[in-house]
């Protein structure tokens, strides 16, 4: 049954993120049967999605519609026609189900799903409250339900109690429910006329997929609708799942309000990413206004974007910013063939269009190649040597009337560097914007590069557009030079992620290290660590830190730096103490017997001023040379741990150089966050300074990211600031670290 998994979350899981004062947010309602089985990472939590078998959601043999109705003027009159219609389609027999009816629109009516003549697939509930109908739903075993009814978590703290009810309702029946607040196009009626792989399409606002679903009379081919609402049970994370492993879909296109689970999140763009499907995403939220209307909308935790879209682009999901975006990619994605090459020509009529598309084109990340001499040198056979042809192609317009335009696209697809063309015209000019585009269609069936065409007319009903352009299903046409753009910067991205993926789950840590099990005595319970305390976490996982003593006395403060070696930098250091420097307890350079026993009598004396506890002063080694990095770990209320990488010191503050990665992830990506930082010159050497040891940092932030994943939600917070990297082949050092605990 579908539903046996639900209720195997373990107590690790369900605690992970009760972190901070934080609440919980909402649990997986569904594991996998590996996961079950066993098959958890070191905190406990499943490494697979799963993938419930919603084929019969999709193609049920049987249906109930609870609440049917024919009576005119009623809104569940035109659902129940539109389901009639929808059930004929796929080939269910659909059974009206009404306590005071005997037939509608023809049917026999049976009075409660008990006396329905045979067990169905899925039942509507066309009712205003649909969790009376639950238990009745459980008792004749129906696989899934879908509910419309509004008036849930969307409303605020009554209505989210309510969808709470619902949903322990629905995890205890052992059905699957797809809602409340949802609506009908799951039931939408699609093209079967259309070839080609095809998009599945997820919404929680039924209205943003429109764009996406009227593709269909542009000729793009889609398999499925699904409207998830305000996922009291199945969620977007659960159709990402099984649509990456139906056989016709060729990209997964979703519009987000909020992420229910993290976790599952990330586990179903895994198994997304294994199948090579791409999923492309419009996530709101990424201002405090949206997040805030994303909340009223669904009642989902919209969570830190910096964090949700660093998870997406970790895991190959293609986040964009508007409907009009999703559906150019999405549709791009899921017909284009794999690129044979990255190089990107752009060829147009207009030098000053040619230009003009180049130069957005190389901002947005493209390679945009200069051909060959001996590639230049063939298309001044039909191009007029003095136009330019290294790339942008300019033609000057005449060869693009005659047989000349045929030879020039072969040429340029004939490149092995070439894996792109885009021909932007920016307005109709024919005939020789119809034997342009006609050209263009013929040379894409001919070859197995990617074609693109930018159709610049504002009025789109031009025959070259329309029956050329859009009746090729090889030809990719776009609207605005923005959206192509995107598109095909996606395209090529997503095919370099593909080639190269290797799932982190695979090789995630099943078991606690030994550095666990020190880590763990070091741990105090609701208490923020002193720095000593902190920096002998860090030694747990062999994370270098500074020579240092802790001491209670000037006497052994003297003695201390002659040991560590001057000179010498001294703290105070005592549990919930933070900003040292602020408060003048940090004393920098000391290179003398003197000046420490100065140095302690000062640092005490501040300490009693403000009435701190301190559990010693430490006297430490001064480390001087190299790059202040900082590396932390914060617990997301979606993602649980999360770690970060930026620069240290005082810049950590001014200018938020950061990068963040959702645990488990690889040494790739390690190093991939540094690429994403502004200020990564500093590492490579910068004004003559030396390089410095990316190896020893990279190092660090693995070793932090297994702590994050073995002390989980127990660890509230690590801040290593700064982690002074040295020259290439010396290490790191961390000179000073914050650490919370639960």
């Amino acid at each position: 049954m579908l539903g046996s998994t639900h209720g195997t979350l373990t107590t690790d899981f369900r605690a992970r993120v009760v972190a901070c004062g934080e609440e919980p947010h909402a649990a997986v309602h569904s594991m996998t049967a590996a996961a079950a089985e066993g098959d958890l990472d070191v905190s406990g939590r499943p490494l697979h999605a799963a993938v419930p078998d919603l084929d019969r959601f999709f193609r049920p043999e049987s249906v109930a519609v609870i609440g049917a109705s024919d009576t005119d003027g009623r809104p569940h009159t035109g659902i129940t026609r539109q389901l009639i219609a929808w059930a004929e389609r796929v080939g269910a027999r659909l059974y009206p189900v009404h306590p005071t009816r005997e037939s509608v629109f023809g049917r026999a009516c049976s009075p409660s799903v008990a006396e329905l003549p045979e067990q169905v697939d899925l039942a509507v509930l066309l009712v205003g409250d649909p969790l009376p109908v639950i238990e009745e739903l459980a008792h004749a075993k129906v696989m899934f339900a879908v509910a419309f009814a509004s008036g849930f978590a969307e409303t605020g703290a009554e209505g989210a109690a309510a969808q709470a009810r619902l949903a322990a309702a629905v995890e205890r029946s052992g059905l699957r429910l797809l809602g409340p607040n949802t609506n009908l196009n799951a039931f939408e009626e699609f093209r079967d006329d259309l070839e080609g792989p095809a998009i599945a399409l997820i919404t929680q606002s039924g209205h943003q997929g429109r764009p996406v679903y009227t593709l269909q009379e542009l000729g793009v081919r889609l398999s499925h609708w699904a409207p998830t609402g305000n996922e009291a049970d199945l969620e977007t994370s659960d159709f990402i799942a099984y649509f990456s492993q139906r056989p016709e879909v060729g990209a997964i296109a979703c519009y987000v309000e909020g992420l229910k689970d993290g976790r599952s999140f990330l586990l179903a763009a895994d198994r997304a990413a294994r199948a090579g499907v791409p999923v492309v995403a419009v996530k709101v939220g990424r201002t405090e206004t949206g997040a805030r209307m994303a909340a009223s909308h669904t009642g989902k935790l919209t969570g830190a974007d910096q964090v949700v879209d660093a998870a997406m682009r970790q895991f190959g999901v293609i986040r964009v910013d508007g409907l009009d975006e999703l559906q150019d990619t999405a549709a791009l994605l899921a017909r284009a063939r794999k690129p044979l090459a990255d190089g990107v020509v752009v060829y147009s009529i207009s030098g000053g269009t040619g230009a003009h598309f180049s130069d957005l084109a190389t901002a947005a990340g493209l390679e945009i190649p200069v051909l060959s001499e001996e590639k230049q040198a063939e298309l001044h056979t039909w191009i007029p040597g003095y136009l330019n042809v290294a790339n942008p192609v300019d033609n000057g317009g005449h060869p693009v009337g005659d047989w000349r335009g045929r030879k020039i696209i072969d040429a340029i697809l004939a490149d092995p560097g070439v894996g792109v063309l885009i021909c932007p015209i920016t307005g109709p000019f024919p005939p020789m914007s119809d034997k342009l585009a006609q050209d263009l269609v013929d040379a894409a069936e001919a070859t197995d590069k990617l074609v693109c065409v930018v159709w610049g007319s504002p009025v789109g009903t031009e025959d070259a557009y329309r029956t050329t352009l859009l009746g090729s299903s090889r030809v990719a046409t776009f609207r605005t030079f923005g959206n192509c753009i995107t598109a095909v910067k996606a395209y090529l991205d997503h095919h370099r992620f593909a080639a190269s993926y290797r799932s982190p789950f695979d090789e995630a840590p099943r078991t606690p290290s030994p550095s666990f099990r020190k880590a763990q005595a070091l741990m105090r319970p609701g208490h923020q660590l002193s720095e000593h305390a902190a920096k002998q976490l860090l030694r747990a996982y062999g994370i270098r830190v500074p020579r240092e003593q802790l001491v209670t006395s000037a006497a052994a403060a003297v003695r201390a730096a002659g040991l560590v070696g001057y000179p010498v930098v001294m703290k105070a250091s005592g549990a919930q103490l933070a900003h040292k420097t602020e408060l003048g307890l940090v004393k920098v350079g000391l290179t003398s017997a003197s000046q420490v026993r100065d140095a302690y009598r000062e640092l005490t004396d501040i300490a009693r001023y403000e009435d701190i506890d301190l559990d010693g002063i430490l006297v430490c080694q001064m480390v001087e040379r190299g790059v202040e990095m900082m590396v932390g770990v914060t617990q997301d209320a979606l993602f649980g741990p999360t770690v970060t990488v930026g620069l240290g010191g005082v810049l950590v503050e001014v200018l938020h150089d950061a990068a963040v990665r959702v645990p488990p992830f690889g040494e790739d990506q390690a190093r991939a966050m540094l690429g994403e930082l502004r200020g990564r010159a500093l590492l490579e050497g910068v004004r003559g300074g030396p390089p410095v040891d990316v190896d020893a940092l990279v190092e660090v932030v693995l070793r932090v990211q297994r702590m994050a994943l073995e002390l989980g939600d127990d660890l509230c917070e690590l801040d290593i600031n700064p982690l002074m990297v040295l020259g290439r082949g010396q290490g790191a050092v961390a000179l000073d670290a914050l650490a919370v605990c639960r």
